[in-house]
């Protein structure tokens, strides 16, 4: 278990649902996807490299509907700018994403 942090600082975070619009490997990894996700009209369309690509094919992950960190620093991976990070369970066979069951707009915060 990690350190127990404040409530003022989970309030920090800001998640939001997206919906992945599409997705492509990254040339030269294994585990990459690059994303398009769109994050509602707050917040636009957002690039995201995710490590799900050894699990995921990217075809099968466009259309899901994902929980997003939208507030995280960008960050540079294999000469790509991701905007954010989707969420992910740690599970046998690799990440397992969260999804939502029922609907929710694109950019709805997660609470």
């Amino acid at each position: 278990m990690k350190d127990t942090i404040s409530y003022g600082d989970f309030q920090k975070l800001d998640m939001r649902i997206g919906e992945v619009k599409s997705a492509e490997r990254v040339e030269g990894s294994e585990k990459l996807l690059r994303l398009q996700v769109d994050l509602g009209p707050e917040i636009g369309t957002r690039q995201i490299l995710a490590g799900v690509g050894k699990r995921y094919a990217p075809e099968d992950i466009v259309g899901r509907r994902i929980v997003t960190l939208v507030n995280l620093e960008p960050k540079t991976m294999m000469g790509l700018e991701s905007q954010g990070m989707l969420l992910a369970a740690s599970g046998e066979e690799g990440p397992v994403l969260l999804t939502i069951a029922e609907e929710a707009a694109s950019g709805s915060e997660v609470r």
